[in-house]
């Protein structure tokens, strides 16, 4: 999607063709989403949500749809929002741990009891790992991983939420952001960027930007270092764990 809406090189082909676009595996930003509406000139991107552990729960359809959520569930599927810390259901727009209950879910992961009840209580809710909430009318939107999550000085950023951040600067093509451990915060911001061809922006023009768009705690202190290209899978989720290693080599 990024590729897409930000490529010069989409605008050589006549993509008229294009009827429908479906995007999984990692969060989709509103403007990303907006931008490669624009460029296909269709009226909307179904966005679906899921896990092998309960396969497909989620997702935006033509007649109900939102830009930037997953959707609403699928009949007989249930969502709720738990805070991590008091285990309790969290109200309408607070971000937690999505949890799922339904008729789809696993049996368990074979011959791996622990494993299995780590990841489903009980009561048969899948503890899923990532961070989102849930609207007034039950659009679930995700925010990030909660293994992604950089703690700086007891707040809690999102790598997702920067990286759309610095989407919408002009010159920048793509982007990735880490937390790099501190001694004293306990992680830093960083982000790994790629610049549009013939872009002359600096480092000091990108901390600004951010400066003037985001929290205090959501700058960039621990750094900015540009790259050709941002490591991802095949699905274009970004290796997050291929920068992190880039960083540890860079300090040894």
């Amino acid at each position: 999607m990024v590729l897409v809406a930000k490529s010069p090189e989409v605008k050589k082909y006549d993509l008229t063709c294009v009827r429908k676009v479906m995007c999984g595996a990692a969060p989709l930003s509103k403007d990303i989403e907006l931008k490669v509406r624009d460029i296909l000139q269709i009226d909307f991107i179904s966005q679906a949500y899921g896990l092998s552990e309960c396969l497909n729960t989620n997702i935006n359809t033509e007649t109900h749809h939102k830009e930037g959520s997953v959707g609403r569930n699928f009949a007989g599927i249930q969502t709720k929002i738990i805070d991590t810390d008091t285990g309790k259901t969290l109200g309408v727009n607070e971000d937690g741990e999505v949890y799922i209950r339904g008729p789809q879910v696993m049996m368990g992961y074979l011959n791996e009891p622990e494993a299995t009840s780590a990841m489903i209580g009980r009561d048969g809710w899948v503890k899923t790992g990532d961070v989102g909430h849930l609207d007034e009318d039950g659009f679930l939107y995700i925010v990030d991983r909660f293994k992604e999550l950089i703690k700086y000085k007891g707040h809690q950023v999102a790598p997702a939420e920067l990286e759309a951040l610095l989407l919408k600067h002009p010159a920048i093509a793509d982007v990735g952001v880490i937390g790099v451990p501190d001694d004293e915060a306990g992680e830093l911001p960083k982000a790994f960027v790629v610049l549009k061809n013939h872009s002359k922006v600096t480092s000091s023009d990108i901390h600004n930007y951010v400066q003037e768009n985001a929290a205090f705690h959501k700058r960039l202190r621990g750094g900015i270092e540009f790259l050709e290209e941002i490591p991802k899978s095949a699905s274009g989720k970004i290796l997050r764990r291929v920068l992190r290693n880039r960083t540890i080599r860079s300090k040894l």
